[in-house]
C-alpha cells in the first residue's frame, strides 16, 4: 500500500462508526514503532510531525522521505498519511511542497475571518496535490508549539463555517487539552459534540470527520462516545511520550551495562521505542480501527 491521502480512509472510519491514530513521531526509533503498531494491527494511520519535531528532525523534507524510506523497507501494506500538526500557514505551504500527504493548518489562534480566508487557500493549494486537509475552530486547551489554547468550546456557527472552506476533517475544541490531564478535568463536553457533529453534517451534506486532539489521558468509554458523535481521528502524543519515559528510566536503572564502558544507543531505546510501539497498538484497540486496512 503506497502512501497515501488521508482523506479517503478517514471518511470510511466517520462512515463506518471508528476511529484512526493520528500518531506524532520524534525520530527514527518512534517512526519504526508507530509503523510496525499500524501493519500488526492492520489499521491505517497518520504519521505526525508538529512544527518542533519537523526542526529536530531535519526539516519536513527529511521528515518525508524518511517515513518513505522506511514504509517501502519495512514493506509496510497498510495505508499511511504523513500529516503535519498544528501547521502554522507558513508551515502549511511548505510542507504542500515537500510532498506530504495531509496537513493541519492550525488558524484557531486567529480572528475568525483571517482563519476562514487562509484555510481556504490552504485547501486550494493542497487539493491541487492531492493532499487532505485539516482545520481547527475553538483552540484546544494546552500548548503545541507556542500556541497555547484555553481549552474553550468551538462555536457550532464558526465550525458550520470551516466545513464550508472544504477541509476534509475539523478539529474543534470540546474541552480537551494537550498534554496530561490534570485531576480536576471535568471531561469531554459530549453534548455539544453531538450538537456540532449534527450541524456539520448538515453543512456538508454526508457524515464529516470531526478530530480529537489531546486523545492521550482521555477515558476510553469518553473516546468510544466521541467516535458516535462524528469523530473519527484522534490524536495521541503524550500517552508514547510517557511510555518511552518510564521503559527507558526502568531499563537504564536496571541495566548495569551503562555504567560500565558497554554503552549500545540501540540497546539504550529499545524499551522505550518497544513501550510506544505497545501505546500505539493499545489506542488502535479503543479506536476501533484493527483490521480496517482496507
Amino acid at each position: 500500500m503506497a502512501i497515501v491521502s488521508a482523506e479517503k480512509f478517514i471518511q470510511a472510519a466517520r462512515k463506518n462508526g471508528y476511529a484512526v491514530g493520528g500518531f506524532n513521531t520524534n525520530n527514527l526509533e518512534w517512526t519504526q514503532a508507530i509503523l510496525r503498531a499500524a501493519e500488526a494491527k492492520k489499521a491505517p494511520v497518520l504519521i505526525q510531525t508538529s512544527m518542533g519535531a519537523g526542526k529536530y528532525m531535519g526539516g519536513y523534507k527529511t521528515v518525508c522521505n524518511l517515513i518513505h524510506d522506511l514504509h517501502d523497507y519495512m514493506g509496510i501494506t497498510v495505508p499511511v498519511a504523513i500529516h503535519l500538526d498544528h501547521g502554522d500557514y507558513e508551515a502549511a505551504k511548505e510542507v504542500i511542497e515537500v510532498g506530504y500527504t495531509s496537513l493541519m493548518f492550525d488558524g484557531s489562534y486567529l480572528p475568525v475571518d483571517e482563519n476562514l480566508e487562509k484555510t481556504k487557500k490552504i485547501v486550494e493549494l493542497a487539493h491541487a496535490k492531492g493532499m487532505s486537509v485539516e482545520a481547527e475552530v475553538g483552540s484546544i486547551g494546552g500548548e503545541e508549539d507556542g500556541i497555547v489554547g484555553e481549552g474553550e468550546l468551538a462555536p457550532i456557527a464558526d465550525a458550520v463555517e470551516m466545513v464550508k472552506t472544504g477541509i476534509d476533517f475539523l478539529a474543534a475544541g470540546i474541552g480537551n487539552i494537550h498534554g496530561p490531564y490534570p485531576d480536576n478535568w471535568k471531561g469531554l463536553h459530549l453534548e455539544h459534540l453531538k450538537k456540532l457533529g449534527e450541524a456539520v453534517d448538515q453543512a456538508a451534506g454526508r457524515k464529516f470527520p470531526i478530530v480529537l486532539h489531546g486523545g492521550s489521558g482521555i477515558p476510553d468509554d469518553q473516546v468510544k462516545e466521541a467516535i458516535q458523535y462524528g469523530v473519527a481521528k484522534v490524536n495521541v502524543n503524550t500517552e508514547a511520550q510517557l511510555a518511552f519515559h518510564q521503559a527507558t528510566r526502568e531499563f537504564v536503572l536496571s541495566n548495569e551495562d551503562l555504567k560500565g564502558k558497554n554503552y549500545d544507543p540501540r540497546k539504550f531505546l529499545k524499551p522505550g521505542v518497544d513501550a510506544v510501539q505497545g501505546a500505539v497498538e493499545e489506542r488502535i484497540d479503543v479506536f476501533g480501527s484493527t483490521n480496517k486496512a482496507s
